[in-house]
């Protein structure tokens, strides 16, 4: 019964959209897939699929030359006299002959030298040529898995059960887009989505866009994990080799070359494979090149591999990218990942220029009920056919969604997913009722198992509910956290409420109160896991705490595009705790220091009096030239690389138990990234603050600055963290300038340094300083290689770092191991 359904979803489809169809094929009869069809001069345009077969949106008989071009391939040009619609046109294609007799340009010496030359003398023109048009885009997106295991480190991996086959194989997602989009270069674009279609799920949306499609070879790089070097960018020949591979005339006469590239160095953000140029105008007419993960430093990828064709328009004289496919490999733990993503442009008009608003914030947007289009309307508008197993996974997960939103199924799923099993007690715990949208999870002790020598061996662990709505977008958390101190005999818990309003502005309201343990320092500079290790082993207790009982209420939303504002009001209760065990499991001569953080051999004396304070805080983070997608299911922020972040804050402490803990604090602090290209990225965080009447306050109010004594580091950057400074050594009530800098040379230089080049490894510099009143200014300065590893386990970085003090110096070496931040 189903292939039966199949087969009419597939001979409809054809009746209602493809007037000019049929399949392409090379001479042994194998299809070709992704082959460009074209009305000759015109933008009506389509793609063969995997299957070679397309369908051409021609609506009127009567005589029409259907141009078929596919890279490798002689161009076919068919000339038509249609009586009545739908015709059927299947056509073969030949492999070209590349003549090697027609170069013409400089033949003593490599021709695609002097090709290469005139296209990059060439290429702003050539760009410029297109800088301005609309067009219709279609986008299909697809990821496919192959060979999954059944478990992955004790782990079932069961999730996927029914929508793989019996290889444990298939596609695990399936969307498309019809979209109108206006675009300017070099990056100002808006795009309607005016229809959207994800496998499985009736009121999904696709995330394709235009935007992430815009590969654009004219400019100098090409943005994948880091940007890769274009084969004809100003620096190109300090990246690639050339090979003259021939040429070939097209069906209107031109020239085509084809040029070999290949990377001068393989650990290089560079890639190989052919591009195509036109003769005389050095424009682009293909594009078939790899670019591997390890090039782009995304050590989960094997290799991208995008082809782009371009067409002719005699009547305009203008070469436009009309086709394009993107492909990737990926993997890890053994489960191997694939994709294909598909992008037809067509209809293309090219103004002179646009009103002044079109191109506002707003990049994208969708229609009314764009997730609401039925098949016929899909089938008559999608320029590239479906493939069979395209058409499959949209029949067979139509079913499945509605076997999953049934209440029986999704009882039956919950309750075997809710099983509980003895070791829950200690791993955690969720128990879910799907159907009704609500979520009980028991933390666990596992991972809340800590030592420190005010609590001697603690536990942490918490319950929660959480109920969702996912047609209003909104949830509900009621959650507390416990914890109990061994050595120190005591329990403490909290509890919150916490309520997202919406998923646009993101409003969200949050109660809290109950007692805890805190780190003088707010930001946590050193973490439970390291803390735990380094007063075990080594009897190096860091981490000091102190006790506080307080009731708190926090507010934050986006109040306009770019700006976001958070509000937070708290009254607590703050007091000094002592250590209470000298016991650790490596016995040595060292004793552990009081938990005085600027007193460590005062293991009596009250570090402050215990107190009471309301504070009272107010922030506004400025995302500069942030953009965003309007979606029916949220507002999706787009952040402007080129502009900086910027934060400004103000704090009141009042209403103490002694007028001298009270105090007013401001604060600034801007974020930026410079990027250079392929030449790397320098990030800055720049902080300063200042404190008024605050001279008796509590320590628990100055100012603290993320040290690190552990020589171990847990962030991907540091660039909120001073590598050898103690932690509570620069605490200030005063004022201060915080500055924090660190440049990734993104393979640029290590790249080009035998040996090292096969780490695989970006170069990183670091600089760091901090600016006190009354004292000389701290410095640091440090080099490091950061994703280190092995294979594609690339979660470990090392620094040298060397810092200076009132005429002294340190140094020391930072491991740093970012697979810790998900154990917190």
């Amino acid at each position: 019964m189903r292939n039966l359904i199949l087969s009419f979803l597939l001979l409809s489809s054809a009746s209602f959209f493809g007037q000019i169809k049929g399949t392409v094929t090379q001479s042994d009869g194998q299809p070709l897939p992704f082959v460009n069809v074209i009305l000759e001069n015109t933008y009506v345009a389509t793609s063969t699929n995997a299957e070679g077969v397309y369908e051409l949106p021609v609506t009127t008989t009567g005589k029409h030359t259907i141009v078929f071009q596919y890279l490798g391939y002689k161009s076919k040009k068919v000339l038509l006299t249609i009586n009545s619609l739908p015709h059927i046109l299947n056509v073969i294609m030949q492999e070209e002959q590349f003549d090697l007799s027609e170069v013409v340009i400089n033949p003593a010496a490599n021709p695609a030298i002097e090709i290469i030359k005139n296209a990059i003398a060439s290429r702003k023109e050539n760009s410029e040529k297109t800088q301005r048009f609309t067009a219709d885009f279609y986008s299909r997106g697809m990821f496919k898995v192959k060979n999954v295991p059944k478990t992955i480190l004790g782990q079932k991996l069961d999730m996927f059960d029914e929508v793989l086959d019996s290889t444990r194989s298939g596609i695990l997602y399936l969307s498309e887009t019809i979209s109108k989009i206006k675009y300017q270069k070099p990056d100002e674009m808006t795009e309607t989505i005016i229809a959207s279609k994800v496998s499985g799920d009736d009121r999904g949306f696709s995330f394709n866009s235009a935007a992430s499609a815009n590969f654009d070879f004219y400019e100098n790089t090409i943005a994948f994990g880091i940007p890769a070097i274009s084969p004809i960018a100003n620096n190109a020949f300090s990246y690639y080799k050339y090979k003259y591979g021939g040429s070939f005339f097209d069906e209107n006469g031109k020239q085509i070359h084809k040029i070999e590239v290949i990377a001068r160095r393989e650990e290089e953000p560079a890639m190989q494979g052919f591009i195509y140029i036109v003769d005389t105008s050095w424009a682009l007419y293909g594009v078939d090149l790899n670019v591997r993960g390890s090039q782009i430093q995304v050590a989960a990828l094997d290799e991208i591999h995008i082809v782009q064709n371009f067409n002719y328009n005699a009547g305009n004289k203008l070469w436009v990218k009309n086709a394009q496919t993107l492909d990737f490999m990926a993997g890890i733990f053994k489960i191997k990942f694939s994709g294909r993503f598909t992008y037809v442009y067509s209809n293309f008009e090219f103004p002179d220029s646009f009103a002044k608003k079109t191109f506002t914030k707003e990049v994208l947007n969708f229609a009314e009920n764009a997730n609401k289009k039925d098949n016929e309307f899909w089938n008559s508008v999608r320029p590239v056919p479906l493939t069979e197993e395209e058409s499959n996974d949209y029949l067979v997960k139509d079913e499945l969604q509605t076997k999953r939103e049934s209440q029986v199924y999704l009882d039956s799923v919950d309750r075997k997913n809710n099983k509980f099993k003895i070791f829950d007690v200690i791993t955690g715990y969720s128990h879910r009722n799907s159907f009704k949208n609500n979520t009980y999870k028991y933390d666990g002790v596992l991972l809340g198992v800590a030592f420190n020598t005010v609590q001697g061996y603690n536990l942490t662990s918490g319950v929660s509910f959480t109920h969702r709505n996912p047609e209003e977008f909104t949830s509900t958390t009621f959650g507390t956290k416990m914890n109990y101190g061994f050595s120190e005999d005591r329990f403490r818990a909290n509890g919150y409420i916490k309520h997202l309003f919406n998923n646009t502005n993101k409003r969200t309201l949050t109660v809290s109160g109950g007692n805890s343990i805190e780190q003088f320092n707010p930001s946590n500079p050193i973490s439970r896991i390291l803390n735990s290790i380094a007063t075990s082993f080594f009897k190096n207790n860091y981490m000091k705490l102190y006790d506080k009982t307080y009731g708190k209420i926090e507010y934050s939303e986006e109040v306009v595009n770019g700006i976001k504002l958070d509000i937070d009001g708290e009254y607590s209760r703050r007091q000094q705790l002592f250590n209470n065990t000298e016991k650790s499991i490596v016995r040595n001569k060292a004793g552990f220091t009081s938990n005085n953080p600027i007193a460590p051999t005062d293991f009596t004396t009250p570090f402050f009096e215990p107190h009471q304070l309301a504070i009272a805080r107010i922030g506004a983070t400025f995302r500069f030239g942030q953009q965003y997608w309007t979606r029916p299911d949220g507002k999706f922020n787009i952040p402007n690389d080129n502009l900086p972040i910027l934060y400004v804050g103000y704090k009141k402490g009042f209403a103490g138990s002694e007028k001298k803990y009270e105090f007013d604090y401001v604060q600034a602090n801007l974020m930026y990234d410079l990027k250079m290209g392929n030449k790397g990225v320098l990030g800055i965080n720049l902080k300063a603050g200042k404190f008024f009447d605050a001279d008796e306050i509590s320590f628990v109010d100055y100012k603290h600055f993320n040290g690190n004594q552990t020589h171990v580091a847990q962030s991907d950057r540091y660039l909120n963290v001073f590598n050898l400074m103690p932690y509570y050594e620069n605490s200030t009530n005063n004022k201060f300038i915080e500055l924090h800098t660190e440049y990734s040379d993104n393979g640029f230089i290590i790249n080009k340094i035998p040996l090292l080049n096969k780490l695989e490894a970006p170069l990183i510099f670091g600089f760091h300083s901090l600016i006190l009143p009354t004292q000389t200014p701290y410095l640091e300065y440090s080099v490091g290689l950061d994703k280190l590893g092995f294979g594609k386990f690339k979660v470990f970085r090392l620094d040298y770092v060397r810092s200076y003090k009132d005429g002294n110096s340190a140094d020391g070496i930072i491991f740093g191991i970012k697979i810790l931040n998900i154990l917190e």
